[in-house]
């Protein structure tokens, strides 16, 4: 599968099968999102991988009982090391850099045959007290990732024409 074709065919998975994912795919999976940029190369972030299933309960009640969490046999947790770091443009370099790895992740992992979605509704206290977490770090998503057990459909986009303007901003 080529990049493009990832980009399309990937979507956000909330049923996943009980199957575990071989460690040989898990670290593919893992590699690239430690092979995503970051600024200046910082490379500020971690990743902690969810196996065990009472912490996975766990994480899905902090995400407001989203039990499909739960379902996936790993749970990748994204967690910024320098929160308060800001780049060119008052921007966040975390915000920047941790969705690019993800995206990375999610990419790969569509490869890999897995699904993935992005869950940002959840408790950053009980996510950081569940997996030890220090207080001055921030959890950026807390990620399922397994065999999807379902297909779920595309959703439509806009035209490139409705999303993409030329030379100056226009409504």
């Amino acid at each position: 599968m080529d990049v493009f074709e990832a980009i399309k065919t990937r979507r956000s998975v909330r049923h996943y099968k009980p199957h575990p994912i071989p460690e040989e795919i898990l670290k593919k999976v893992l590699e690239a999102a430690r092979l995503a940029p970051s600024a200046r190369n910082a490379q500020k972030r971690k990743f902690v991988i969810v196996k065990d299933p009472e912490t996975r309960k766990q994480l899905a009640e902090a995400a407001n009982n989203q039990d499909f969490i739960r379902e996936a046999p790993v749970v990748i947790v994204a967690v910024a090391l320098d929160p308060e770091r800001i780049i060119g443009g008052e921007i966040p370099s975390y915000a920047v850099d941790l969705a690019i790895a993800i995206d990375h992740i999610t990419l790969q992992a569509t490869e890999e045959g897995l699904g993935t979605c992005w869950i940002g509704a959840f408790s950053q206290e009980k996510v950081k007290e569940i997996l030890k977490i220090p207080p001055s770090y921030k959890v950026v998503t807390v990620m399922p990732l397994g065999w999807p057990a379902d297909k779920p459909k595309p959703k439509t986009r806009k035209s490139l024409r409705q999303i993409v303007c030329y030379e100056n901003f226009e409504e």
